[in-house]
């Protein structure tokens, strides 16, 4: 036990002393209020409350939640117009900071935004493929929810997008109540529901300020569950680089590595491997040569792209595509289509819809909040966290109705935001807009886009998921901590997604106890 920590004989003695010191102000004659005062704070200290519950905590953030309003409502009969202006700023703060805003700071944002963009372009089709959707989706994703959050998010710096823990969740928990590949319309449109429920989930933590639902995943069970879930992730893009036709829709490590060696026996394309390897290999030097050298931080960020135009220029060149290379073939442009007539209310999955919505909400406001508190600190300043759940849900539920599934801060493209020098949340703007025109005139340019590049940028962003240090760092200080960070590694890697939580959070609750 540490020794600053109080133990219980140290605060019998002070519960003495505290008694030894009323008797002695009773005999200077104290005003009964201060002796009651005194003789309260005696028995707190020989007998203190147990702190607040569950229950207690969410029926006091709802509570102070009423009395803000109705505090509100009085102001608003005082003064109506100052009032609306600062309710106005409370929920789009960019009314707040938009008004410091300068040219120089555009073009520091400008040019993040591009650097952004070419990182985001890669990845949100990758992504798309791991959460088992047509390309087009990813990119959908990639701009309307930056575009909401850069009016309501309070980070300057988290880039908003598609991310490959939540596909993986997507494509691990919605395949499981309808198959993608024998019916990829009812999936979709699963999808989208699902990210309503998330969006809904999310703007209801922050509107009753719930925050501490987030903080109910430990550290240690968020180390362990990134941690499997990278591997599983890295695992599922073996059938990118292999070109593997038919692959298991479940996520542990043993059905996945029978199905690849399955694949070995009926048929497989080397090129692919080859040709993913390659350019996996030329993301990862550029990362360490931006690593060592701060001042090419674009070199790293521009790769991903850089290997989409090298190898689709390479296969439509060679026609690599006639001799087992696959491509991605036809991605649908244009602007986000509505999909409000897609969210399923009245589905027989509706159920599922809402537990799966309910786990994705925590895990990506867990990481989105974690990602956008470290980059605030290193800048100085503060992050509202009921704000930032707010503007995750709205963003959320507008992309359900415009194509898109579930977005949140991403910890790679937002590190890319921030060595490329980004000033406020407009640098999301700007990605958003160049996905767009991307959308609307460059898509036929991917028709050649070999599968196997996807899966080596997917794979190329994994090691940043995998924490052995903090690993580490929890052994040293708590066991069972560890335990926790265990059990959800192991959960993820050899059960699913969902043990691995439950597991974590199980042994979570035993420790309180």
């Amino acid at each position: 036990m540490d020794a600053s920590l109080p133990t219980d004989a140290s605060a019998v003695a002070a519960a003495s002393d505290h008694v030894f010191n009323v008797e002695r102000h009773d005999k200077l004659q104290l005003s009964s209020e201060d002796r009651k005062r005194i003789t309260e704070r005696t028995k707190w200290v020989l007998d203190s409350p147990d702190p607040p519950g569950f229950r207690q905590e969410i029926l006091g953030s709802i509570k102070n939640v009423v009395c803000s309003h109705k505090n509100k409502k009085r102001s608003l009969s005082q003064a109506p117009l100052a009032w609306g202006v600062t309710f106005l700023r409370s929920i789009f703060p960019i009314l707040s900071w938009a008004r410091d805003y300068k040219a120089s700071m555009f073009k520091d944002d400008l040019l993040s935004g591009l650097t952004l963009a070419s990182l985001s372009i890669p990845q949100s089709i990758g992504y798309a493929a791991l959460a088992q959707l047509n390309p087009q989706y990813g990119l959908y994703t990639s701009v309307v929810p930056p575009l909401i959050y850069t009016t309501m998010g309070t980070s300057r710096e988290l880039a908003i997008g598609p991310v490959a823990v939540v596909s993986l969740l997507i494509s691990a928990m919605v395949s499981r109540v309808i198959n993608p590949v024998v019916d990829p319309i009812a999936y979709t449109k699963l999808v989208f529901t699902v990210t309503f429920f998330t969006g809904t989930f999310q703007a209801l933590f922050g509107l009753f300020r719930l925050g501490f639902l987030v903080d109910f995943l430990s550290q240690a069970a968020i180390v362990g569950f990134m941690a499997g879930a990278a591997i599983v992730i890295g695992l599922q893009q073996l059938k990118g680089l292999l070109a593997i036709s038919h692959f298991t829709t479940k996520t542990d490590v043993v059905s996945v590595l029978i199905a690849v060696a399955k694949s070995f026996h009926t048929s497989w394309y080397p090129q692919n491997f080859i040709l993913g390897c390659s350019f996996l290999i030329f993301i990862l030097i550029t990362r360490i040569i931006g690593k060592r050298n701060r001042k090419l931080f674009w070199l790293p960020a521009v790769a991903p792209l850089l290997s989409v135009i090298i190898s689709t220029a390479i296969v439509y060149l060679t026609r690599a595509d006639e001799h087992g290379v696959k491509i991605i073939k036809h991605v649908k442009g244009g602007l986000n289509p509505s999909s409000v007539n897609q969210l399923q209310f009245s589905s027989p999955h509706l159920r599922e819809s809402v537990k799966i919505g309910l786990v994705c909400a925590v895990i990506a406001l867990t990481e989105a909040v974690a990602v956008g508190r470290s980059f605030a600190t290193v800048k100085g300043y503060n992050m509202d966290g009921n704000k930032e759940m707010i503007a995750m849900g709205c963003m959320n539920i507008a992309g359900s109705m415009t194509s898109c599934y579930v977005a949140t801060g991403s910890f790679s493209r937002t590190a890319v935001n921030f060595f490329a020098g980004c000033q406020t949340a407009v640098s999301n703007v700007v990605m958003a807009i160049t996905v767009l025109i991307m959308l609307q005139f460059l898509t036929g340019l991917l028709y050649y886009t070999p599968v196997a590049i996807l899966s080596s940028i997917i794979l190329s962003a994994l090691p940043g998921l995998i924490n052995y240090t903090e690993a580490y760092n929890i052994w040293k200080v708590d066991k069972l901590d560890f335990l926790a960070c265990a059990g959800a590694f192991f959960g993820v890697l050899f059960a699913s997604v969902e043990i691995g939580l439950m597991v974590a959070v199980s042994i979570l609750h035993l420790n309180l106890l």
